[in-house]
């Protein structure tokens, strides 16, 4: 390990990685909502599709997207407007995503497994997060690929850890919201908060 990343690096990508994944974006706020609304067990294909889904875009990105982004810009602008766009249109679903306790009663889907993985192609924070990794953290071209598969496994560990906190968390807050009303509530309040959280890529 040493010959690709000293200690004093593999911490800071670690903390790098925890960061991303930790704080609130597109991913985890739909975690939650979707733990709340779901519950757990449900939402596991969804979390396990942000757990591979990004380490696999970082993979990509890390041997030859980001490359290609700096010959063609216009590709990354069209996928941001896409991007984007979905979110958004995610934003309204989950407003108007009816919950109830009785997971039994519940008729709208979670997200599945491929759901979530093609989702981190069009999710903003991901590719600034991938394409600012693999910036920052790449230190040699002739180890480049090994670099990329270390800062890919060590998002996949900290996506795990994301992840279940996430869905766990809304999970709990389904013990203090037990109606359909209260759930709804806070399925906007989360549609809201996906749009606040892709507004800085909107003007950037």
């Amino acid at each position: 390990m040493d010959q690709f990343y000293t200690f004093t690096m593999l911490i800071s990508i670690t903390a790098f990685a925890f960061a991303s994944t930790m704080t609130p974006g597109p991913n985890n706020i739909m975690l939650l909502s979707s733990g709340l609304t779901f519950g757990y067990k449900r939402t596991i294909p969804h979390a396990l599709g942000v757990n591979l889904g990004f380490p696999i875009m970082l993979i990509c990105v890390g041997l030859g997207a980001g490359e290609l982004f700096e010959v063609f810009p216009f590709i990354y602008t069209i996928l941001k407007v896409l991007g984007i766009s979905y979110l958004l249109w995610m934003a309204w679903h989950i407003a108007n995503t009816k919950g109830v306790p009785n997971t039994e009663k519940i008729k709208d889907k979670p997200f599945t497994f491929f759901q979530a993985a093609l989702f981190q192609w069009v999710n903003p924070k991901a590719w600034v997060a991938a394409i600012a990794s693999t910036t920052a953290f790449i230190t040699d071209q002739q180890i480049a690929s090994m670099q990329v598969m270390i800062i890919s496994c060590i998002y996949f560990f900290c996506a795990i850890l994301s992840t279940n906190s996430w869905s766990l968390g809304g999970v709990l807050l389904k013990r203090f919201i037990q109606n359909d009303r209260l759930i709804q509530i806070f399925n906007v309040t989360m549609a809201i908060l996906i749009i606040g959280s892709i507004l800085p890529f909107v003007f950037e």
